[in-house]
């Protein structure tokens, strides 16, 4: 199977049943993020325990890539520590707008890599992260 048929059938997978989907009592935290370009918008809520990402959810409206994109970010950062969760969100960033050097070889994106293809769709980066915007704006006020 080529990446652009993992792409679209992991894409169309979360966005059909999206992971972590729901309002989180009681949150640590929450942000909402929305895109005015395309009229995306997502609200993540966040839960701390410590220094550790106890649980995080979303809810929103927008494209398969916006849904499926917060869908996979909350499998990703769950469990993980804030510095842990912040280092996710960089590689993402950096693979979707095109500045990760080498996103195939990066370990730690793991299932993420099928987001590897968003570079080349500058209208779609926006859609991909940003659910990862409104966890990091979550991240930093919590």
């Amino acid at each position: 199977m080529d990446l652009g048929q993992l792409y679209q059938d992991v894409i169309l997978e979360h966005n059909r049943n999206p992971r972590n989907w729901g309002e989180l009592p009681p949150p640590s935290a929450h942000a909402e993020g929305h895109n005015p370009m395309c009229g995306d918008e997502v609200t993540v809520w966040l839960r701390l325990d410590g220094d550790r990402v106890a649980d995080i959810s979303f809810v929103g409206t927008g494209c398969a890539i916006s849904k499926a994109s917060a869908s996979m970010m909350t499998q990703a950062v769950k469990g993980k520590t804030r510095a842990e969760a912040e280092a996710i969100f960089t590689q993402f960033h950096a693979m979707v707008t095109g500045q990760h050097a080498n996103p195939a070889e990066d370990a730690a994106l793991g299932k993420l890599k099928v987001f590897s293809g968003v570079a080349r769709f500058p209208t779609r980066v926006k859609c991909a992260s940003l659910a990862w915007h409104a966890m990091k704006e979550v991240l930093e006020s919590a």
